[in-house]
């Protein structure tokens, strides 16, 4: 299974239709409405790369009122409990 973080900009007075249809979206498993640099946050869990591109740029991108996104690959999860968290690409 592979994590992704999306961030989206979104027309300010579109946000929660915006939220709802993002959330809609198959792959899409949370939406977050934020305040800060971006409006929302769609946590997106596929399980390939392919379906990564196929919900941001088929789905999310499409949404009436998104502006812009940016997607983050999410390769591992840190707790506090965790010390021997230890980070590797291509592992």
């Amino acid at each position: 299974m592979i994590n992704a973080i999306v961030l989206i900009h979104a027309e300010a007075s579109r946000i929660p239709e915006t939220a709802q249809a993002v959330a809609d979206i198959a792959g899409v498993s949370e939406v977050y409405s934020c305040a800060g640099d971006v409006d929302l946050i769609a946590v997106v869990k596929v399980r390939d790369h392919e379906q990564i591109a196929e919900v941001v740029t088929g789905g999310i991108n499409k949404v009436d009122g998104v502006v812009q996104t940016t997607t983050h690959i999410a390769f591992r999860s840190y707790a506090s409990a965790d010390v021997e968290a230890a980070f590797s690409i291509g592992e």
